[in-house]
């Protein structure tokens, strides 16, 4: 018996659920859809998703029913809603399990945010690499369109939802809100410049809500079991429900676990995921994703919940959980996550665009044993000028593994940098080169 209810992984962990239209309705798929569409009022369904507290888990973490409440009343027109299947995250991979085994979980959960907004039209934007994904979604689609879940007249409702799988071209950036907008109407993703947000100027200029597939597969649970029971779970009231955590790296077990929100990052390195790969200490560990500050073994302790995290310096982000053993150099783990931000900049904001060539050219320099001390100095001034002046938060992102190496490891650097003096490595010619 498992130590934890599975809720979004339940189904797929059965033997010989193939993720059908037969077998989730034969594990009570879509009895949420058949309890809720013509039976709850709109503004009910948002009423229980905020009671329950389901907060958002692509990202920022925003409440998904004050999200929608942002929608405006009186408005007659369309209104949309994007699932972000974008998952280009390094070291999350969640979305693609629930999408691929359980299809269906997520379709219920859109139809059941379409109803609650008011949205007759649903956009899923799945990453582009993802071509199974996108297959599977297409087949489950025309099967649930065939029953009578998707299409016109749901269930003799009279309510009238379709869905649509669109895939994208592999850019990073359209996993954020406005970028994926931008690459949805055919136009280049890039990030808008926001206010005007989403929920009032979105696809189209219309009013559009943006959920995330495991925020929007939590829908038909917690409208079949209520919000008192999805509020029970985790650390309540503020981050409430079960999580699916991706773990990778120099672990004996990788792969996703679904556990409450609270849980620490000792039980899921060490119970769950079998403990380090080659029973070195654990040295670093990133809790949500590319984007989350790294953080150290003193924080083996902390719970995965969004304050905690939080306030350990660090966010919990996508949920995407990386583990690194003693041995491994902080420098290098921080240059590669600092390539692959350079390399999907979508050149916008000229902080990014400018800093970000920068800064993988110090820390590749710092890395061969070629820097100075005032490389040092160069990084810190570098990251205060990308954080926080960047149309999207890309720029906060590219910069927190250099700030946070620099903050818990910087002896590596100095270590790096004082082998390069000693191996008088430092042509006369280049000192004073910072870029």
């Amino acid at each position: 018996m498992p130590k934890y209810e599975l809720v979004l992984l339940k189904n797929m962990m059965q033997p010989g659920y193939t993720g059908s239209l037969a077998d989730y309705e034969k594990a009570g798929g879509y009895q949420a859809l058949r309890n809720t569409l013509g039976k709850i009022a709109p503004t009910e369904v948002t009423t229980t998703v905020m009671k329950s507290g389901l907060r958002g888990r692509g990202g920022a973490g925003f409440p998904t029913g004050v999200k929608w409440g942002f929608l405006p009343k009186d408005y007659q027109g369309p209104r949309y809603l994007c699932c972000n299947a974008d998952e280009s995250e390094p070291g999350t991979f969640k979305d693609r399990q629930l999408m691929e085994r359980d299809p269906h979980q997520v379709l219920e959960g859109i139809v059941l945010a379409c109803y609650a907004i008011g949205a007759e039209s649903a956009y899923i934007y799945i990453r582009g690499e993802m071509v199974l994904g996108s297959k599977i979604l297409e087949r489950a689609i025309g099967e649930a369109r065939a029953a009578g879940y998707i299409g016109k007249n749901i269930l003799g409702t009279g309510i009238t939802v379709d869905v649509w799988v669109h895939r994208g071209a592999g850019a990073y950036i359209c996993g954020e809100e406005t970028a994926l907008l931008e690459s949805l109407e055919g136009k280049r993703g890039l990030p808008r410049v926001k206010p005007p947000f989403p929920a009032t100027h979105g696809l189209y200029n219309k009013p559009t809500v943006v959920n995330n597939v495991e925020t929007l597969a939590n829908l038909p649970h917690i409208l079949s079991r209520g919000p008192e029971w999805f509020a029970s779970i985790g650390s309540p009231p503020k981050s409430t429900g079960t999580r699916v955590f991706c773990v990778s790296g120099h672990v004996k077990r990788p792969g996703n676990y679904e556990l409450p929100m609270g849980v620490t990052i000792r039980e899921l390195v060490f119970e769950h995921a079998g403990g380090m790969r080659s029973d070195k200490p654990l040295k670093a560990f990133i809790p949500g994703g590319a984007s989350a500050p790294f953080l150290t073994p003193d924080h083996l302790d902390v719970k995965l919940d969004f304050e905690s995290v939080a306030a350990a310096g660090s966010m919990l982000g996508s949920g995407g959980v990386t583990v690194m053993e003693e041995g491994t150099s902080m420098v290098w783990a921080a240059l590669r996550l600092m390539e692959f931000f350079y390399h999907e900049s979508c050149g916008k904001c000229s902080p990014c665009r400018e800093g970000s060539s920068w800064l993988v050219q110090t820390m590749r320099r710092i890395m061969a044993k070629r820097g100075q001390m005032q490389d040092l100095e160069t990084l810190t001034d570098l990251c205060k000028n990308i954080a926080g002046r960047t149309v999207c938060a890309f720029g906060d992102a590219e910069v927190s593994p250099i700030m946070s190496t620099l903050k818990h490891w910087r002896h590596e650097y100095v270590t790096l940098i004082h082998e390069a003096e000693a191996a008088n490595l430092i042509r006369p010619e280049s000192v004073g080169t910072r870029h």
